[in-house]
């Protein structure tokens, strides 16, 4: 395929105009063969790569063709949580349960697996619908991590768990392990319900106070009370996000004062 006919085809596409099933036979060959060099290794099945770069608002223009990365998603979070669990578990064996579960929490949250996702570049071949997302920082950090772990769960399955091990040590623990920041406790709604327990005031309660954008991208205004007085808010494209957002915020404004 020469440059300019894909260049042609990659001009249709980001004009979220649907092109041809040939024209889209060739995109998708193209993204494979990136993932290949960027996975150093040759796919045996395809069809699990293909749904991995696939995101759920790219399906509206093909729904007849292509299946979205939300299975393989939820199965490569699996995989990526026992890899992670079972380097604390050997790496720190003086270290209690909620230490490790905390740890855990901080190497796979989303942040981390988008930063991976970044680096191995694939927001150049991931499939998705600009319409919606418009390339958005926020939407683009979510499909990156979501298309993290639905390539955990592809490589598992078409290469099996070693080469799953491989991939995951080394773009979320290597580069995590010089300054250890996985190791402090992130979990601001933890913390925030730990303080009010330790100085008798009621659990915080969590508010929806804005939810905005389509199904596969909403964005959550989260208003948290202590003793039915507001601490703040917090933002996110989860709830739970913007709960640790709020209880961030909550657990600030309880230091100064």
């Amino acid at each position: 395929m020469s440059g300019s006919i894909f260049h042609r085809i990659i001009g249709l596409f980001k004009q979220n105009n649907r092109i041809s099933d040939k024209q889209l036979h060739i995109l998708i060959q193209n993204r494979i063969r990136q993932l290949e060099k960027i996975l150093q290794y040759q796919i045996v099945d395809q069809s699990y790569y293909i749904k991995a770069i696939t995101h759920r608002s790219f399906i509206e223009l093909y729904p007849d063709i292509l299946k979205s990365n939300q299975r393989l998603e939820f199965f490569g979070d699996s995989v990526i949580n026992m890899i992670v669990a079972q380097y604390l578990f050997y790496n720190f064996p003086e270290e209690e349960e909620g230490f490790l579960t905390k740890a855990r929490a901080s190497l796979v949250n989303k942040e981390r697996l988008y930063v991976a996702a970044k680096e191995l570049k694939l927001d150049e071949v991931i499939l998705y619908n600009a319409k919606y997302l418009k390339d958005t920082v926020l939407g683009l950090q979510s499909i990156l991590a979501d298309a993290y772990e639905a390539l955990t769960g592809a490589i598992f399955l078409d290469k099996g768990l070693k080469k799953a091990e491989e991939f995951v040590h080394k773009s979320v623990i290597e580069p995590s392990e010089d300054d250890e920041s996985f190791l402090a406790d992130k979990n601001y709604k933890g913390q925030l319900l730990e303080y009010t327990h330790a100085h008798r005031l009621q659990s915080p309660r969590y508010i929806i106070r804005k939810e905005v954008g389509p199904a596969h991208m909403k964005e959550f205004t989260i208003e948290v009370f202590i003793n039915d007085e507001s601490y703040g808010f917090g933002s996110g494209n989860s709830k739970k996000i913007a709960e640790q957002n709020a209880s961030k915020t909550a657990l600030e404004k309880l230091n100064s004062l």
